[in-house]
């Protein structure tokens, strides 16, 4: 059964006044879903809210029938949790202590157990070194360890947060290959700050900066209604504070020694070449008028 998880009107300021989501909604289909957004947008608050693990000060989450903010236990028995920092034991070996989390899980039987256990580290290629301690994994093992422990009772809704920060190339595409997979019939929400992870694997995103959603949709729309309105230019390294009162400059990168600038404009501008644009001027064109908006309110 195809499930949908629709969140409304979703708000939560700490203790110390940051407000840390405002009035959040969002629906996110069966599938892969990107959550984009720089570090201390709200990502991680949204989706440990969504895990049940805090709670919020005011509106609502639905996972299909259950409410996800007062439901809690029913939400567990469906949820798979891939926190940004997922600890190990060490000293354990990976079918240990896979088999431990299963338990914990509600798989009570042990023949059952063995059976779950064994096709989750044959689904994430682990089975090989199932009896090697994970002290001894690589960051992309422990990660795929990780998504073999968020799939145990076969999850509807599964979350990934900032899973491939510190990946080398080959782990990253593996663990893209394994949550492409699973995203074909589960919700899988991706929370990240690489914009090539959404744009490598998810059909769907939102953008997320000041706790607010900025953007949503489908990647490659987002992408076409930007088209024609990117410019770049290479420049001195003294050149940029003229060139930002001027220009909405999105962003600067150092490509070969020299800096390459990328630029907002309806028009192309003087001394600028066309760009084909790509999800990551999507998401910094969103934010750089984001960031411009809320100046104006200040204002």
């Amino acid at each position: 059964m195809l499930t949908e998880l629709r969140i409304e009107g979703l708000s939560k300021t700490y203790a110390n006044g940051v407000k840390a989501l405002q009035d959040v909604n969002l629906t996110i289909p069966t599938g892969m879903f990107g959550l984009l957004g720089p570090n201390g947008a709200g990502k991680s608050t949204l989706m440990r809210t969504i895990a049940t693990l805090q709670e919020a000060d005011s509106g609502s989450i639905r996972l299909g029938d259950i409410d996800v903010l007062r439901q809690k236990d029913e939400v567990r028995r469906v949820l798979g949790y891939l926190p940004q920092e997922f600890g190990v034991y060490p000293r354990v070996s990976a079918e240990a202590l896979l088999d431990h989390f299963a338990i914990l899980k509600g798989i009570h039987q042990r023949g059952e157990r063995k059976e779950i256990v064994s096709a989750l580290l044959r689904r994430t290629n682990l089975y090989d070194v199932r009896k090697q301690n994970l002290g001894t994994f690589s960051g992309g093992m422990r990660q795929r360890f990780g998504i073999a422990q968020a799939l145990l009772g076969n999850p509807r809704l599964i979350i990934v947060d900032e899973p491939t920060a510190g990946l080398d190339p080959g782990e990253r595409v593996r663990f893209h290959n394994l949550l492409a997979e699973i995203g074909e019939n589960v919700i899988v929400i991706l929370s990240t700050h690489i914009v090539e992870d959404v744009s490598d694997l998810c059909s769907r995103m939102a953008i997320i900066s000041g706790g607010r959603v900025v953007t949503q949709g489908d990647p490659a729309q987002a992408i076409e209604a930007l088209a024609g309105k990117i410019w770049k230019r290479v420049i001195g390294k003294g050149d940029l504070a003229a060139l930002e009162s001027e220009h909405a400059v999105i962003s600067t990168r150092l490509v070969a020694g020299r800096t390459v600038v990328h630029v907002f404009s309806e028009n192309q501008p003087a001394g600028f070449d066309a760009v084909d644009v790509s999800l990551e001027d999507v998401y910094f064109s969103t934010l750089h008028h984001a960031r411009s908006g809320a100046r104006a309110e200040a204002a």
